[in-house]
């Protein structure tokens, strides 16, 4: 639920929480990493890949179940938790055999309702199966590209694919993006469309909150002197000065197609989701 804050000073003014009733930020112990380290953008030769990035507050990581292997055990929602670390939020699952785990929790789980995973599951919102025990039609997240990879598609706040077809080896699918692929069908899926769909348009209000989350400010390149960006120098506010905008290092910044000519996932992709059709 979307909350506008009183505004009782300038970093309040414009200030849109998405108020949300989880529990206390305190992560299981023996679900999290102790020690991660943080990279602020920078590769293991330690050059910034991406720039905008350090500081922020510390972060432990949550440790997220994204194979859903445990087939035929039930499970129950203990609470959903806030995780730093994505935009979704997550719920602590703890298993009749006595374990427990972390899974991103689906729009309307709630406290108490137990879960399934497996070929023989339910089809009920959070229980996870493979592709071929899914019917067409039925929004899932939380998609294996390779079975028993784990889960690397659609993982991210209010996102859902929808199956359109099924054959044989290979299920097809409309990603959040329009792209339509195709996707083993042995691979797993949750049912169901991931919660915390707000989180898109809350408004942090001020810089410092951008800055807790480890985002560092950017600067426009007509702002900085010809050495430093390709748009810098000129009298006054000259603009870009060129016929098309480049990148700091003098790339084209809009149109120029970056995807590799001959990429190995091409013949899965049956629609492109950059091509208007």
């Amino acid at each position: 639920m979307l909350k506008k804050t009183k505004p009782t000073s300038p970093g309040t003014r414009n200030r849109v929480d998405n108020k949300q009733n989880l529990a206390e930020n305190n992560p299981v112990k023996g679900l999290t990493t102790k020690g991660t380290r943080r990279r602020n953008g920078r590769n293991n030769q330690g050059k910034i890949t991406v720039r905008h990035r350090g500081g922020g507050a510390k972060r432990k990581y949550r440790m997220i179940d994204w194979k859903r292997e445990k087939f035929g055990i039930s499970g129950k929602v203990a609470q959903i938790e806030y995780d730093p670390n994505r935009n979704a939020n997550i719920a602590l699952i703890n298993y009749v055999d006595g374990e427990k785990r972390y899974i991103l929790a689906p729009k309307g789980l709630e406290v108490g309702q137990m879960i399934q995973s497996g070929p023989e599951a339910e089809l009920a919102m959070g229980n996870a199966l493979p592709l071929r025990n899914i019917p067409v039609g039925m929004p899932i997240h939380n998609i294996e590209l390779r079975p028993g990879k784990g889960a690397q598609m659609v993982r991210g706040a209010g996102t859902a694919a929808l199956i359109q077809a099924k054959d044989e080896k290979y299920a097809t699918i409309q990603l959040p993006s329009k792209e339509i692929r195709m996707v083993p069908v042995d691979g797993m899926a949750t049912i169901g469309e991931v919660g915390n769909a707000d989180h898109k348009n809350q408004k942090l209000g001020k810089a410092g909150r951008k800055r807790h989350l480890g985002i560092r400010p950017s600067v426009r390149g007509t702002a900085m002197h010809p050495g430093a960006h390709p748009h810098g120098g000129g009298e006054g506010r000259s603009g870009v000065g060129m016929k098309h905008p480049k990148t700091p290092w003098g790339k084209p910044a809009l149109g120029k197609k970056t995807r590799k000519q001959k990429k190995y996932s091409d013949k899965y992709i049956v629609k492109d989701r950059r091509k208007k059709i």
